[in-house]
């Protein structure tokens, strides 16, 4: 499920240098005495700050520096210590250090605490500040700011203890003789701490976004969060209520400062495990797990305040009556991207869409080996590193030292979507698994080409729909979602983004996830603080995504459903068949001319299948609307986006749709070896080419349910098709229950190429009469054949009658006759009318002379006979 890159490797990138530097120490060869090396902490920029025991009874601090791959020895202790904390200033100036009590033996320190926590000049004096001496834990982390100044003569700790509070020391600092760098009044530091936490129990250090989280608890538990700012200036910027057992923090909990080695907890006395984590572009979950219920139950929750909502599952073990070690107790909480993965080993996977929550079917759930992850540790051992910028997880290995990039396996995900039922985990439907592996792929990895050419080939060999869903509209919403989901958390709830939302009844196997029960809770009261100024960045953001979402739940249909414009679309289609021109009309063209000018920038000449070659009024007319209908929609429900925004959103959306299906086709077309050949209308289609049929036949039944429109040509592309695969009789039953669009360019071939014998005159006279009215005039023209000819000579003469009536008028003594009509007058009437008019008549044929009557009398006698039934056509 994970595709592990190595990152960092304590042995590869730093054991050999210690080893080099300590045998020059001790003036030998090689070095061969163990060096107990251990990683301490990981600071903002990188730096991976380390330990170990030197070769004559020494402890030295060093970082190793990720960008320029170098390792820098910091300060050395004269004697072996224990060090349970530590950072370094951004300068590199100061160190802090937090020293245990030792444990094994050595000489205590002086005075005897459970803690002492120094502050150390590293360059060039080394004076040390202590700064507390207390019989509890104590973590340190300096606030890496980032700023515009080269030199910084000022630096800020925060110092963290178990008995529950924070402080803030400013350290001020002075150069001497031009490049040392020390404390400015080193014994007024305890005047310049500042307590900004008065009592937690949890508390975690984001250093990327400088921001503190902390749980305190009185009557309830509340979780709140303080943003440092790069003026050094800090805030309570959020306040979120949380429900937990009374006594869940029998201890202070320390997430993400730093790794110590020397106090390390009983897993067993862990009531609950928390994380919190952030997206850059304003989206926060809250993770936490309870201990497994008699083993057989694992419940953790997942609070989405971006979505105002909290998800908690309860989720069965099947049955597994293996024992589990303590550390087993609690499941990992992995970020990848805008997932959260709930990993407990050798039991579940929950990787958890956190913008698409809705419905469980969105989330993949694994479960036995299928979770398996590929982690060469135990997971008590793997800790997860927060980094908001990164789009993949970093996970640190404790036990060998190495730092892993954890991203989510294409290949892995693909093999879901091509096995069939999973032997190992035949409780799991397939479908549910499919969806969310899918979409995974389409919109979390999407912007791979590779990627995209594999799902289609997929497509390709599964083009028969699945029971729950349409994977081909799964795949074209979840792609066009991909365009925005970026810009705008706001966006998720208003673009479509799956076709089970558009659905009346959605299949029980999406809704229900065997073995995965959920409760989800509404509207959390979630409490944004601030001063006089308005929150900014990213809080501007998480708030706005928060009171969007309430007005969201309480909007009608505020996720735009394509679906839904079925009715303005019959309405156009009337307007254009009734001839009816408007500026309204005039407004849809100019919608599809900026869709089509982006088409247009395609590379032409790469192009295998012939589209955009040709007018396609009724196509243009519905991406005219689908534009002006999804831009209507974002405007109403998103006006903070601008309208400039949206509508390039908009148009960029529905080009996308275009080359999709573009691509599709494509795709199919070298699948299957298709050559010029394939677009003759006079051959009979291969098996190769009935394949491709019925691929575009599911293109276009998937377009035609979400009332999507095709690009320009594929109708005419499709009927071609069609015309080869099918035999005649189905082909026309095509046409009559709309499945196939008749278009000008194929009705032209369909004359021009196919000879006019017995079965094909059948089938262009059938064709002719399926046409609308306005296409059949210009159609008669291309046909060379006696059927065509009457039609044309029998619309001349009826247009002659009509201006006959009009200017003149007749009586007739037959005309009161019940279903009497113009169409079957006398003969004899006929000929006398025409005798009368023809000298004032042009012929449609030859305009300088006249009409030849002897041709159009038996023409017109033909037709009368043929409509009175007494003869066939």
């Amino acid at each position: 499920m994970l595709k592990l890159k190595p990152k960092f490797d304590l042995n590869r990138d730093v054991v050999s240098d210690i080893l080099r530097k300590e045998a020059s120490v001790c003036r030998v060869k090689e070095y061969s005495e163990a060096v107990d090396i251990r990683i301490l902490n990981i600071e903002r920029d990188g730096g991976i700050l380390y330990s170990w025991k030197g070769a004559t009874g020494t402890t030295r601090i060093g970082k190793y520096d990720s960008s320029s791959k170098q390792n820098k020895l910091l300060y050395t202790f004269d004697k072996q210590v224990c060090v349970s904390s530590c950072s370094l200033n951004k300068e590199e100036t100061l160190l802090a250090v937090s020293l245990a009590q030792n444990t094994r033996g050595y000489d205590r320190l002086n005075p005897i605490s459970k803690c002492l926590t120094l502050l150390i000049e590293i360059h060039p004096i080394n004076n040390t500040k202590v700064l507390k001496a207390v019989d509890c834990r104590v973590k340190v982390q300096f606030l890496h700011q980032d700023t515009d100044r080269r030199s910084v003569l000022e630096s800020h700790l925060l110092l963290l203890t178990e008995d529950g509070y924070v402080d803030l020391y400013h350290v001020l600092l002075t150069k001497q003789e031009g490049y040392r760098v020390v404390m400015a009044n080193p014994e007024r530091l305890s005047r310049t701490a500042e307590r900004i936490v008065e009592d937690f129990c949890w508390v975690q250090w984001d250093g990327h976004t400088q921001r503190l989280y902390y749980l305190t608890h009185k009557d309830k538990f509340f979780l709140r969060c303080v943003q440092f700012y790069p003026n050094h200036n800090c805030e309570t910027v959020l306040e979120l209520p949380l429900e937990f057992p009374a006594n869940s923090f029998r201890t202070v909990k320390f997430a993400n400062l730093g790794f110590d080695h020397y106090h390390t907890e009983r897993p067993e006395q862990d009531l609950v495990r928390m994380e919190v984590f952030t997206n850059r572009i304003g989206s926060l979950c809250v993770c936490y797990s309870q201990p497994l219920k008699d083993k057989q139950e694992l419940i953790y929750t997942v609070v989405l305040v971006h979505k105002d909502c909290s998800k908690k599952f309860r989720v069965s073990l099947g049955g597994d009556d293996s024992p589990r070690k303590a550390s087993q107790l609690h499941p990992l909480f992995i970020p990848i991207g805008y997932y959260i993965l709930v990993y407990l080993q050798g039991s579940i996977l929950h990787c958890i869409n956190t913008r698409q929550q809705e419905m469980l079917c969105h989330s993949l759930f694994l479960c036995g080996t299928d979770a398996n992850l590929g982690l060469q540790s135990q997971s008590s051992n793997i800790i997860v590193l927060h980094a908001e910028e990164e789009p993949s997880g970093c996970l640190l290995d404790l036990i060998s030292g190495r730092i892993h990039t954890a991203e989510l396996c294409p290949a892995f995900l693909l093999q879901i979507l091509q096995s069939g039922t999973s032997s190992r985990c035949p409780s799991s439907k397939t479908d549910p698994q499919r969806l969310a592996a899918l979409h995974c792929l389409l919109v979390y990895m999407g912007n791979d080409p590779n990627l995209e050419l594999k799902i289609i080939e997929w497509l390709c060999d599964n083009v028969n729909t699945f029971e729950s869903f349409s994977q081909i509209q799964e795949f074209i919403l979840a792609s066009l979602y991909r365009i925005g989901y970026e810009k705008s958390l706001g966006l998720d709830k208003v673009l479509p983004y799956s076709s089970v939302f558009d659905t009346k009844v959605v299949p029980v196997c999406l809704l229900e996830v065997p073995g995965v029960f959920c409760i989800t809770e509404l509207h959390i009261e979630t409490v944004f603080k601030g001063k006089a100024r308005s929150l900014q960045g990213f809080w501007s953001e998480l708030q706005w995504n928060t009171e969007r979402t309430k007005y969201l739940d309480a909007a009608p249909n505020p996720r735009y459903r394509p679906s839904h414009i079925q009715a303005d679309w019959d309405k156009l289609v009337a307007e254009r068949f009734e001839k009816r021109p408007s500026s309204h009309m005039n407004h849809m063209e100019e919608n599809t001319k900026k869709v089509l000018s982006m088409v247009d920038t395609w590379c032409l000449d790469k192009k295998l299948v012939p589209l955009f070659q040709e007018e396609d009024h009724q196509q243009r007319a519905l991406i005219g609307l689908t534009v002006e209908k999804l831009r209507d929609h974002l405007n109403r429900h998103l006006p903070r986006l601008g309208k400039k925004k949206i509508d390039s959103l908009v148009v960029n959306y529905v080009a996308k749709l275009l080359e999709l299906i573009r691509h599709m086709l494509e795709s199919v077309w070298l699948k299957y070896k298709l050559g010029p050949r394939a677009l003759s209308l006079t051959q009979q289609g291969s098996p190769s080419e009935w394949s491709v049929f019925h691929f575009m036949f599911r293109i276009l039944e998937s377009t035609q349910g979400l009332c999507l429109p095709l690009p320009p040509g594929y109708h005419t592309l499709f009927a071609v098709f069609a015309m080869r695969c099918l035999p005649h009789h189905t082909f026309l039953q095509y046409i009559d229950h709309g499945f196939l669009q008749l278009t000008e360019t194929f009705v032209s071939r369909l004359m021009t190429d196919l000879d006019n014998s017995d079965a094909n005159e059948r089938l262009k006279f059938s064709v002719l009469k399926r046409l609308p009215q306005d296409m059949e005039q210009r159609i008669y023209h291309m046909w060379d054949h006696p059927v065509s000819s009457a039609s044309i000579s029998r619309d001349y003469v009826r247009t002659l009658l009509e201006k006959h009536n009009k200017n003149k008028g007749f009586a007739f003594t037959g005309r009161d006759k019940p279903g009497f009509r113009p169409e079957f007058l006398p003969l004899t009437y006929l000929a006398k009318i025409l005798s009368d008019i023809e000298e004032q008549a042009l012929n449609p044929f030859e305009e300088q002379e006249n009409v030849d009557a002897k041709f159009v009398e038996e023409t017109a006698l033909k037709q009368t006979l043929i409509l009175l039934g007494f003869e066939k056509k």
